[in-house]
């Protein structure tokens, strides 16, 4: 009997972590954004090496890859430490990873950038909102782990988000990576497939409000 609780108790546990691992990170009203200190190092953006990861899908297990180019952004430190940051995404570099077929590639990301006046807001309309932006208001420790905190926009709404990181600073350049983690899309109107938005859909039609991002930005002096 004592072993059987053990089980459970171990299975419970581990639901509990895998849960906790894919939270969806939540979004608070947008944070105050503080100028660089006087003696703050900028470091720039390489747009070569920095890029958005994404996942997201139907909640039938379809699920499409991709990536989206952080264009331009600047980095600010002071005594080795990231104090500030700024980041402005490339939505019209929406690319699709998964799908070899170049027709079908092509359809999903005019979709997902919503090339037709049909399909243009269904996804990011990136005609009317061409960039999304990320800018860093906080870089704190939290037990033991790095934590940053900023305002990210997406079609002109604006919201604070906290995730883990992981910040390498040298004297050449600037590294900050992330684990994947999850955003809920419809915190920035993007609803089309949402069943918290739209009641009647069917099954098959429903689209997962999470969108998973895993974040790769590399600034050079």
């Amino acid at each position: 009997m004592k072993k059987n609780v053990l089980a459970i108790f171990a299975l419970a546990t581990l639901s509990l972590t895998a849960c906790k691992k894919n939270d969806t990170v939540n979004t608070q009203d947008q944070q105050e954004v503080t100028a660089p200190s006087a003696d703050a190092v900028t470091y720039n953006v390489d747009s070569t090496s920095s890029q958005i990861d994404w996942e997201g899908g139907k909640i039938t297990g379809d699920k499409h890859t991709g990536t989206i180019v952080v264009k331009t952004g600047t980095v600010a430190v002071v005594d080795n430490k990231v104090t500030n940051g700024t980041f402005e995404i490339d939505m019209n570099s929406i690319v699709v990873t998964d799908i070899q077929d170049v027709e079908k590639k092509a359809m999903l990301e005019g979709h997902l950038k919503g090339v037709t006046d049909e399909n243009a807001d269904h996804f990011f309309n990136v005609s009317k909102y061409p960039t999304a932006k990320f800018e860093i208001t906080s870089v704190t420790e939290e037990n033991g782990t790095t934590m940053i905190e900023g305002n990210l926009t997406i079609k002109e709404i604006t919201k604070s988000i906290k995730f883990p990181a992981t910040i390498t600073v040298s004297d050449a350049d600037v590294t900050i990576t992330t684990e994947q983690f999850a955003i809920n899309r419809t915190d920035f109107e993007v609803n089309y497939g949402s069943k918290s938005k739209i009641a009647d859909l069917a099954a098959d039609q429903v689209i997962n409000d999470d969108i998973k991002i895993k974040l790769s930005v590399k600034a050079v002096k």
